[in-house]
């Protein structure tokens, strides 16, 4: 049994990925370190992540002023580093993609945010990410709105690896996991491999309690309110992430351990497997692995920006958790309707909330650009 939790984390079926990305990180020993010592076994981007690696190094400057100086809008010129950096990335990672037969090994580019509710746009997009990148460990993330699920299937079916983000309700989930199967059956139909063909479903755990627990705070505090609901709505705090995301896994266990995926497996295709995104603590008043604790399970992935991912180093008690108190998991969301907080509007709240927040971040993300540009220009 490994010493080092991350290391044991893999041991037990999980699959640690870096939720951060810069040049300097592939560019040097560190993230073969990652990968060799701490079993790093992906990585996934996103403009706030590209933004804070253009704005504070000065790592891109020579590319940004080559780019500039061949008149590329700003849009193209952070898709040329974007592609730059995951594709060197994939790189770096793919004895990992060969020695575990592309179950992992996976660096995600991400479409436009603007197209998040375009279905066309975002199949034009994730086609020309995955052809400029080149790399058979690359996937590109799709949002998983309701206009990104045709898109996400039509780019499985063409067999471009795809990482659904955005993912707030197990309805959703559900849906993206019939896009996954019908998109794998059309193209055993077709005669065409669908070994090699990976897909994760990105779903999004402690921003669900950021929301939550402020509807929870307001009716606690609320007097008008009887004592019985307001003292429920203190014992649901911090609990809805948690189960919103056990049950998530409930139906990946049920829906791929199904004959209909069977089908499909004897054709060699793999499980689409569930990815905890946003498992860092929002709330100083849970512990810092709150949130990845509780979701430790098999066939499963946990994207970790830098500082979650040390912690877990540091101090992680690796043990399978995903099934510890499944059952209460349906009451929280059970008590949250008792309190008059409708699920399908949280979901609904949240998945708008993250394509504004995704969208803002990458037009400030381009304006950061605009400006190094200029500033490269004159230096």
């Amino acid at each position: 049994m490994s010493q080092n939790p991350l290391l044991r984390l893999v041991e037990l079926g999980q699959s640690v990925w870096y939720d951060y990305i810069r040049r300097d990180l592939y560019q040097g020993p560190e993230l073969r370190r990652l990968i060799e010592e701490d079993g790093l076994r992906g990585m996934t981007s996103n403009p706030t992540i590209f933004q804070q690696a253009i704005a504070k190094t000065e790592l891109y400057d020579d590319d940004i002023r080559r780019l500039g100086e061949q008149g590329l809008p700003t849009a193209e010129i952070f898709e040329a580093l974007a592609v730059e950096d995951v594709s060197r990335a994939a790189d770096a990672f793919r004895l990992v993609y060969e020695t575990v037969r592309a179950d992992d090994g996976y660096v995600s580019i991400e479409v436009e945010p603007h197209l998040a509710l375009d279905t066309a746009g975002s199949v034009e997009a994730a086609r020309r990410l995955w052809k400029r990148c080149d790399r058979p460990n690359v996937m590109v993330k799709i949002p998983g709105t309701g206009p990104g699920v045709p898109a996400i299937r039509q780019c499985l079916a063409e067999g471009i690896n795809i990482n659904i983000t955005l993912l707030f309700s197990v309805e959703r989930y559900r849906e993206v996991m019939e896009a996954y199967l019908s998109a794998f059956e059309a193209r055993v139909a077709a005669g065409q491999p669908v070994d090699r063909l990976r897909s994760v479903a990105s779903f999004f755990v402690s921003r669900v309690d950021t929301n939550v627990d402020k509807k929870l705070d307001a009716i606690a505090a609320d007097s008008a309110r009887p004592d019985r609901q307001r003292q429920l709505a203190r014992e649901l705090r911090g609990k809805t992430g948690i189960a919103n995301a056990r049950l998530a896994y409930r139906a990946f266990e049920e829906v791929f351990s199904g004959e209909r995926y069977a089908k499909l497996r004897e054709r060699g295709a793999s499980r689409q497997r569930p990815l905890w995104a946003s498992t860092s603590t929002k709330d100083p008043a849970y512990p810092d692995l709150y949130y990845v604790e509780a979701l430790i399970a098999p066939d499963s992935i946990d994207t970790m920006p830098r500082e979650t991912f040390e912690a877990y180093k540091d101090h992680g008690v690796p043990r399978v958790r995903i099934h510890d108190d499944l059952d209460r998991a349906q009451d929280v969301l059970d008590g949250l309707a008792e309190l008059g907080i409708d699920e399908s509007q949280v979901s609904d709240e949240l998945e708008q909330e993250g394509v504004r927040k995704f969208s803002d971040s990458y037009d400030s993300l381009l304006e950061t650009l605009a400006e190094k540009e200029k500033a490269v220009r004159v230096s």
